[in-house]
């Protein structure tokens, strides 16, 4: 049976899910995730990712504590 190719909207993700396409673009990833998936990247790959979310998130969260100030 083969598999149904999901098509991803990018423009209809959460800010959180656009983060992480965006990074994925930043490293040059975006091609792999768009034709294979996030399954087709190693865990090294996925964890950078992730770990590069989590930065910016942080960041982002100082400018706004910042920002209030």
């Amino acid at each position: 049976m083969a598999k149904k190719e999901k098509k991803i909207k990018l423009d209809e993700l959460t800010p959180e899910e656009q983060l992480k396409y965006e990074i994925a673009e930043e490293l040059g990833l975006m091609d792999r995730v768009l034709k294979d998936g996030w399954k087709s990247l190693s865990a090294k790959e996925t964890g950078r990712v992730g770990g590069l979310m989590t930065k910016k998130k942080r960041e982002m969260k100082m400018e706004a504590l910042k920002e209030t100030k």
